[in-house]
């Protein structure tokens, strides 16, 4: 899944009680959301989009807008095929009758199509812009006031994750059954995702200065199926959304994202590091907002050697930002069924002193399609020796649902506290040593001034695929959710970071609002 160059050794060996929670019942089926049964798919809202996506879906142009490396830059790419215009024109007037010509610069992407990229620069804040791409219909920019701003965050849109014929080798993809659910999988997804991202502009009073996204675009992965153009549908999807004509996502880099040079073509990010990279997409990148400091780091390669110097360098080159907010995919204090994972601990214990030493704010993750929220947390370390392949056979045991057909939001316990089975009594400890109870600094909701980090998780963004929360709930959680799609609003001015997160079926918060306030 993810690409490991090293593994921090620890010293410790403790062992701390261990809680059980009781399960509880009910989920969407088979653990994802279908467009089609949505109250917003009603009244023939779904039989539109399906005649949409008909021409939508073989589209491979269509625009993305990134942030650029601060409040008055803006990134833009798109496919368009060779021999096409690939022009770029903006200005103020709807008619473009001021426009100016950006410079473009253009790379082969697949066959029969280059990609584009234009960076606008000199932007005014709280103006209002026009812009067309490679001859395509004019469209609306606004640029927001960099002194108080909000953004949307987001996890896992994944799109083309709800189709059960999930291509896992090439003869997958030549089944005209893969083809059919992919087509119809990909609609529903990018259904969903459509809907949440209207609704999270609609609360964020209709001005988010951008959106923020924990990876994994996209559900198809080129290595397993030997073709970087299946996943170009699911491109088409995740770009379909009409507020992201105007609307600019900074985008991470997910486990599914990470095999295939599609990601690098459709995406333009800014101040991209070679440090972090994986060798296809590219490594760490980072952008500022007023006061904001945003760090996205790419860990599917886990050298963190690399993205220490990544971060150390990028905050000396921004001394003056009062936030500092990393985002990554795996979600290093998570609460559901990745969560647990030894990759996953691991890399927690490598990331953690170094976002300490550097003084992080806030982590945003993503990969375990659950939201959820920690305390503040400081100090947490590896205090149980295990390698990366320990307790992989317990933790398929302890949340194995058998032939159940039963629909769960949390994972069954099927490991007990009383067990006499050496292996689990192990496995048992390792859950208690990385539940990270001396790590709590603080439990408010609103601090100020605090120590510690605020770690929080995104769920599932499209409901294309939703993981069951573990079966006990770790310490350091404060609060965890998994029903329906999420998606989170934030906003940050020169003393407060505050974070609501809603559902996305009845459009209210599945937690109370949380906020930190600095006055230094």
């Amino acid at each position: 899944m993810i690409r490991k160059k090293g593994i921090m050794a620890a010293a410790l060996a403790a062992v701390l009680a261990c809680q059980t929670f009781p399960a509880f019942g009910g989920a969407a089926p088979d653990g994802k959301t279908l467009a089609q049964d949505t109250e917003a798919a009603q009244g023939g809202a779904y039989d539109a989009w399906k005649e949409r996506w008909k021409e939508l879906s073989g589209d491979w142009t269509q625009v993305s807008i990134t942030p650029g490396a601060d409040e008055t830059q803006m990134n833009f790419a798109w496919y368009s095929r060779k021999g096409e215009d690939a022009g770029y024109r903006y200005g103020k007037q709807a008619d473009l009758s001021d426009g100016t010509d950006a410079e473009v610069k253009s790379t082969d992407a697949q066959e029969g199509y280059q990609s584009n990229k234009v960076t606008l620069t000199g932007l005014e804040p709280g103006s209002v812009y026009y812009y067309q791409a490679g001859g395509k219909a004019v469209s609306r920019l606004e640029t927001r006031d960099p002194d108080s701003f909000s953004f949307i965050f987001v996890g896992d849109p994944q799109i083309g994750s709800s189709n059960e014929e999930k291509a896992k080798k090439p003869e997958d993809i030549l089944k005209d059954t893969f083809k059919t659910a992919q087509y119809e999988s990909v609609m529903s997804d990018s259904f969903n995702w459509n809907h949440t991202l209207e609704l999270a502009v609609e609360k964020a009073g209709s001005d988010p200065a951008f959106v923020l996204s924990a990876g994994d675009q996209i559900q198809t992965n080129a290595k397993k199926v030997k073709d970087g153009t299946v996943s170009e549908i699911e491109y088409a999807g995740y770009l379909s959304p009409e507020v992201l004509k105007s609307l600019p996502v900074a985008t991470t880099v997910g486990n599914h994202d990470a095999d295939n040079a599609n990601y690098t073509w459709h995406f333009n990010v800014p101040n991209l590091s070679t440090l972090g990279s994986n060798g296809i997409v590219g490594g760490d990148y980072s952008f500022r907002y007023g006061d904001a400091l945003f760090m996205m780091l790419n860990t599917q390669d886990t050298n963190v050697a690399e993205h220490r110097q990544f971060m150390e360098e990028t905050i000396k080159a921004n001394a003056d930002c009062k936030w500092r907010i990393v985002t990554l995919h795996q979600d290093i204090y998570g609460s559901a069924e990745h969560s647990n994972e030894p990759e996953i601990t691991n890399l927690r214990y490598e990331l953690v002193p170094i976002f300490e030493e550097n003084d992080v704010d806030v982590v945003l993750t993503g990969h375990d399609h659950a939201y959820s929220r920690t305390y503040l947390l400081e100090g947490g370390k590896k205090s149980f020796e295990y390698d990366d392949d320990s307790f992989e056979a317990q933790l398929e045991k302890d949340i194995d649902n058998g032939d159940s057909k039963e629909i769960l939001f949390t994972a069954p316990l099927n490991i007990k506290k009383n067990t006499v089975d050496p292996d689990e009594i192990t496995y048992l400890q390792y859950l208690a040593a990385v539940m990270d109870t001396d790590a709590i600094v603080s439990k408010k909701r609103e601090s100020v001034d605090p120590e510690g980090i605020l770690y929080m998780t995104a769920g599932s963004s499209s409901g294309s695929k939703y993981y069951d929360l573990t079966p006990r709930k770790q310490t350091y959680i404060a609060s965890r959710w998994q029903e329906v799609p999420t998606y989170s609003v934030v906003d940050i001015d020169s003393e407060s970071f505050t974070i609501n997160t809603y559902r996305t079926d009845t459009n209210e918060k599945i937690d109370e609002q949380v906020r930190i306030v600095k006055t230094k």
